[in-house]
Order: C-alpha cells, then structure tokens, then sequence
C-alpha cells in the first residue's frame, strides 16, 4: 500500500507540467528530447513505489528490471558497442529528471552508468577488456559499480589506503575484506573493488563477479535517508580472481582526468530539490485556509519563499549544466577542471537542501507526515552533504587554486 495514496495521485499531472517548465530551457537536441520523454515516463512509474520502497527500506529490483527493459543502462555505452554514448551534459539532465520519481533508484543506477561514463572518457582498460563488459551490460543487462570505501579509511578521496588486500598466489590472486557503502550490492553483477597489492603496496582495482565463491553482501545498511540505495557492505572472503581481473592501478598521477562523472551525484539531489518544489508549489496554489479570502499563494511571505527556491534551483543548475558543457565542449580543457567539478557539486547539494527546506516551511507542519513526500525528501536530500568531495575540501582546493596562480 502507498501511503501517500490520492493526495499524491492528484498532484502528479501537475508536477510534471512543473518540471517540463523547469527542463525545457536545457533540452537542446531531439535526440536528449527523446531520451528525456522516456526518463520522465520511469520516473512517474517510480514514484509510485517511492514511498513504500523507503518505508520498507527494500532495494527496488522492478525499477532496476524497467531501467534493463527500456536500455537506460546503456546509455553511456559507446555506440559501436550498440549504446547510446550520452554526454556527460545529458547524463546530468535525466539523472535529475529520473531522481524526481525515485532518487534512490536515481543514484544507484547513477553509480552504474558513471562508471562506464569514466571508462569510456578516461580509457584506462584495454579495448578488449571494455569492449566485453560494453557488451555484458547491453546483450545481458550486467549492473556495476565500484566498491572502494572502507570504514576504517572513511571516503576513497581523502587518500586513506584499502584494508581490503590482495595477494598473487600460484597465479592467481587472492581477494580479501569488506566494502562500505556498496550501493545497490544486492543488484550488482560486478563490482570494480580498491584493494591493496601485498607485494607491492600499490592499490588496484579489481574486477569481481558477484557469483565467485567468498563473494557475499552483509545486509547492514540501516539509514533514515536514501534508505532504498541498500548501500550495505560487500565481503570479499578469500576471493580467487584469474590474473587478468587487475584492471586498473592507482598511480595518483596528477595529469589523470578529474572525476566529472561524480556530477550525477549533485543531479540526484536537485531532482529531489525540484520534487519538493514541486509540491511546495502545487499546495501554496492550491490550499484555502478560511483565515484568508483565496489560497496561500497570495500570501507575500510564501511568495518570497517560492522565489527564494527559484534562485537557488536557478544558481544551482546553471552552474551544474554550464560546467558539464564546458567538459564536454572543451575536452582540452578537462585535466585543469577539477575545482570547478568540485564547486559544482558544493553549490548544487547545498542549493538542494535549501530548497526541501523552504518547501517544508511553506507546506508547515503537514510537511512531517509521514504520508507526506515531503518528510522523505528531506531525510533524502540531506545525504548528498556526505557525498564526496565534502564541503571542506572543496573550499581548501578554490582557495588552493587561487593562491596558487599568484606564486
């Protein structure tokens, strides 16, 4: 049972002529008008299970099965492997169409769809290797995601090393400890794990069949935010890996490309700003208490609230989408990005979170129903504060950069 029942029904068409408003200004191609018509129909399938995936804190494996119908996990494939090869620009915009149904469906499959954005941008395997998994995702429908945070080296970018280990043994290697934050690991065919070579010290990453054996999910994920991702922990237990399953090493070479495809973490975070907007909007126009001759939206402080959001989704998103333009008009330009990557991020999670904010303070204290999508926006949208980079080391790296050019 929904239990956001016809309240919510009886918003939905309005919501959607909403964030047509909000979209429209961005869709420049028919190809992304294609694509965003086909993201906006799984969004407002997921958003009907929304509520009860977050109240049960179960993964939503129907989602993930509509996003395997409909090819939305190929779309960063490239086309000589039969996908769709998206821009990072186009990557953004439905990610933050498809969070307004389901940001933990968003953000799982965000996860999945980066990587294979990353691989194919950065080239770091060997053709044939990414040819293989290319063609494992578009004939099979394979999920992936890497798995590197640990909670004793907390997130991948402060540069804790892995506890996870690896050592080469009678030619093969032999994979051992625990991932955190393994976001919809229980869906996963494949993860992409940091691991410390032994031998070496260097860190490597690793590519894991879910179904080898020593292979196992600890079903640990226990959060009041973001609840259906079931980011639990992945445990490796004495995993044999044929030699050729090191794929990458991580030289921290300082001419390897920032990290742009990070942004469809932002993307998800504002689509649940635009959700909760949304709905802020729909009930102000809409709600007649009797203490007033017509609704709330005449009311000057809900107006200035309403603009208030406006401001900040506008800030927001053009900074987020002319950036992702930039990377991908000025590929030249990618290697001296990253402080901008960064800011983006900082600007767009921080924007949402105001905006769920003034929403609620426009809905008051009906936005703490639990029947009210409102409470779980809220819940939600807080996690992106915790999300990499962290607000403290994007301002380190602007004022580094600053500095700097006066050296």
């Amino acid at each position: 049972m929904n239990p956001q029942g016809t309240e919510f029904k009886e918003y939905e068409s309005k919501y959607s002529k909403l964030s047509e408003d909000l979209f429209s200004p961005f869709i420049k191609t028919d190809f992304l008008k294609a694509l965003f018509i086909q993201t906006a129909r799984l969004a407002d399938r997921f958003s009907s299970r929304a509520t009860e995936v977050d109240e049960t804190g179960r993964l939503p494996f129907e989602n993930f099965q509509e996003l395997k119908d409909s090819q939305y996990i190929s779309l960063a494939v490239p086309k000589m492997y039969g996908g769709k090869e998206i821009s990072l620009y186009e990557f953004l915009l439905l990610q933050e169409r498809l969070s307004q149904g389901d940001p933990t469906t968003a953000l799982c499959i965000g996860w999945h769809l980066g990587v294979i954005y990353d691989l194919r941008v950065n080239r770091k395997w060997k053709r044939k290797k990414f040819e293989h998994l290319c063609c494992q995702v578009v004939q099979n429908h394979v999920l992936i995601n890497r798995a590197a945070s640990e909670l004793a080296t907390g997130s991948p970018t402060r540069g804790g090393k892995p506890q996870t280990t690896v050592v080469n043994k009678d030619g093969k290697w032999v994979l051992t400890g625990r991932k955190s934050f393994t976001s919809m690991a229980l869906a996963l065919d494949i993860s992409l794990v940091t691991a410390t070579i032994e031998e070496t010290g260097e860190i490597g990453v690793f590519l894991v069949d879910h179904k080898l054996k020593g292979v196992s999910v600890e079903e640990n994920w226990d959060m009041v935010g973001m609840r259906g991702t079931r980011s639990d922990d992945l445990v490796l237990n004495n995993v044999e890996l044929p030699l050729e399953a090191l794929v990458e090493t991580e030289t921290g070479n300082l001419e390897d490309l920032p990290r742009a495809w990070l942004l469809h973490v932002p993307a998800c975070y504002l689509g649940i700003a635009i959700a909760a907007r949304n709905y802020a909007v729909t009930f102000a126009s809409e709600y007649k208490p009797n203490s007033l001759p017509g609704p709330i939206k005449d009311v000057p402080e809900v107006q200035r609230k309403i603009g208030e959001m406006e401001l900040e989704l506008l800030k927001a998103r053009h900074v987020l989408y002319s950036i992702a333009q930039r990377w991908d008009d000025e590929p030249e330009k990618r290697p001296s990005m990253g402080a901008e990557l960064a800011a983006a991020k900082h600007v767009a999670v921080n924007s949402a979170n105001v905006v769920v904010d003034l929403a609620m303070r426009i809905v008051g204290a009906k936005s703490l129903q639990r029947s009210n999508p409102l409470q779980r926006y809220y819940r939600d949208v807080r996690a992106g504060l915790h999300n990499p980079p962290m607000d403290d080391a994007v301002i380190s790296l602007l004022a580094r950069q600053a500095l700097d050019a006066f050296k």
